[in-house]
C-alpha cells in the first residue's frame, strides 16, 4: 500500500489539491451567485480567477514541488495560459448546459468540473511544471 501511494504521489496530491480548489471556486461562486446575485457566467469569472491563483500555488509547491523561481513568471504566464484555455472551455459548456439544455447552473458545474480538472492535470504536468 505504502508504495502504491509513493508511486501515486503526485495524482494523490493533484486530487487533494484539485478537490480543494474546486471547493474554492464553487464557494466563490456560490457567494457571488447566490448572496450577491451576480450574474452566472461573471460569478464564474470571478471564482475562476480565485480558484486559478489558490491552484497556482498549491500545484506548484505541494504537487509538482517546484520550489525554484528561476523562471516563475514564465510558469505563471504558462499555467494561467492553460488555464484560459480550460476556463473557456468551462464557460463555453456552462452556456450550453444552462442556456439550452436548461441544466441546473450547480449541476452544470459539478458535470464541466470532472473535464476541466482531468484536463489541468495533463496540462500543469506536461506543459508548466515539466523539466524543460
Amino acid at each position: 500500500m505504502k508504495k502504491m501511494i509513493e508511486k501515486n504521489r503526485e495524482v494523490i496530491l493533484y486530487i487533494v489539491f484539485g478537490v480543494l480548489t474546486t471547493v474554492v471556486n464553487y464557494v466563490v461562486y456560490f457567494v457571488f451567485r447566490r448572496l450577491f446575485g451576480v450574474h452566472y457566467l461573471l460569478s464564474n469569472a470571478v471564482a475562476w480567477i480565485v480558484a486559478v491563483a489558490f491552484a497556482y500555488i498549491t500545484n506548484k509547491l505541494y504537487v509538482f514541488e517546484k520550489r525554484e523561481n528561476r523562471n516563475v513568471m514564465r510558469e505563471f504566464i504558462e499555467f494561467v495560459a492553460g488555464r484560459v484555455g480550460t476556463g473557456i472551455v468551462e464557460m463555453v459548456l456552462l452556456f450550453i448546459l444552462v442556456d439550452f439544455m436548461r441544466t441546473n447552473d450547480i449541476v452544470a458545474k459539478i458535470i464541466i468540473g470532472v473535464i476541466v480538472v482531468v484536463l489541468n492535470y495533463f496540462i500543469s504536468k506536461f506543459f508548466v511544471f515539466n523539466e524543460k
